[in-house]
């Protein structure tokens, strides 16, 4: 089915009570990456991998913020041999300068001036002004908290951990000069991992006795917007960057430390933006927000990871956007409130 607005096109009751509850819907069903599958399909491969690398899109926009920061804003390895508050400061201000101009400038254009109105946006209903379940009795209030308090010092505690590290010869480094084409697949390859890190620690989070201490935190947002992207509980926190830590094996260039935590952290505001893309000249210009995860948000038991790889269809989790999907998932807990009855 085509993407949608709410509407019903093929006249089906059912499909029409599964629509009703989103205001746009992209095209479904919803499929993962090519890159996991057999047998191989290269056209398909090629086609996932062309749209996103070979546009201006988030991921060479973030390759490009990661060389900029690494020339003009990052303390030279020389610096950081030693773990100074001076260094560490202006990494952290840097960071908590990048969140907000992101999920800050998301928020104002789509949600404050509405500038694209109701258009691509995945849930009819408005952000939560206020409730009890927020930390200071708002959800933008609760969400900004915990971005640029604990969001932002994670953040920058996994950097600058990783930067001495190098600076001290704890950890191998990878230098353009040395195998300039290993470089740039390195960079390729890190939404991969960020993704495949990703499935296996939000599957725990929701491990029950996890999913009370910590992870409930970011599910008071039932419907996202920029700012819930990185609204966590610390130790939530700890763990969702923890995926940088890969680099104490696989050798990596400070460029590719930035863009891995400034993919990490920049895209959890743009794939929680509760917009499909952003709209120039009404077109849509750069693509935002994941139904997929969007679903994840209302209905909880599904789509614990992201597109990038197959586990959430692996493993049974995977919620494609259909209604006889989602009918799937009604009758599985059904079931399980059953059981545990």
């Amino acid at each position: 089915m085509a993407g949608s607005e709410g509407n019903d096109s093929d006249g089906n009751k059912a499909e029409s009570h599964f629509a009703r509850q989103w205001n746009y819907r992209p095209s479904v069903p919803i499929d993962t990456s090519p890159g996991f599958k057999w047998p191989p399909q290269p056209s398909k491969i090629c086609g996932w991998f062309a749209a996103r690398w070979l546009v201006v899109g988030e991921n060479l926009i973030l390759v490009g913020l990661a060389v900029l920061t690494w020339i003009y804003f990052q303390p030279p390895l020389e610096q950081t041999k030693v773990l100074a508050f001076d260094w560490i400061a202006l990494m952290f201000v840097r960071n908590f300068v990048l969140i907000s101009i992101v999920a800050g400038g998301l928020h104002i254009v789509l949600y404050v001036r509405k500038l694209q109105g109701d258009r691509l946006k995945f849930d009819k209903r408005d952000l939560n002004a206020k409730g009890r379940a927020f930390t200071l009795k708002s959800q933008l209030r609760d969400n900004m908290f915990w971005t640029l308090g604990s969001g932002v010092f994670f953040w920058t505690a996994y950097e600058a951990l990783m930067l001495w590290a190098m600076a001290n010869g704890y950890v191998p480094i990878l230098l353009w000069g040395e195998n300039s084409i290993w470089f740039v697949i390195l960079l390729f390859l890190t939404p991969t991992w960020i993704s495949f890190h990703f499935y296996w620690i939000h599957r725990w989070l929701h491990w029950l006795p996890l999913y009370r201490l910590a992870h409930a935190l970011h599910h008071r947002n039932t419907n996202v917007g920029p700012w819930s992207g990185l609204s966590m509980h610390p130790l939530e926190h700890v763990l969702f960057f923890s995926s940088v830590l890969i680099h104490w094996v696989v050798a990596a260039h400070p460029i590719h430390i930035l863009f891995h935590m400034q993919h990490q952290a920049l895209t959890a505001a743009t794939s929680h933006a509760g917009f499909d893309g952003l709209l120039v000249r009404e077109k849509n210009a750069l693509a935002l927000g994941n139904f997929h995860h969007q679903m994840h948000h209302r209905y909880f038991e599904c789509n614990y990871g992201s597109l990038e790889v197959l586990w959430d269809k692996a493993f049974g989790s995977f919620h494609d956007g259909t209604e006889q999907s989602h009918e799937h998932f009604l009758e599985r807990r059904r079931k399980m409130t059953k059981g545990a009855l």
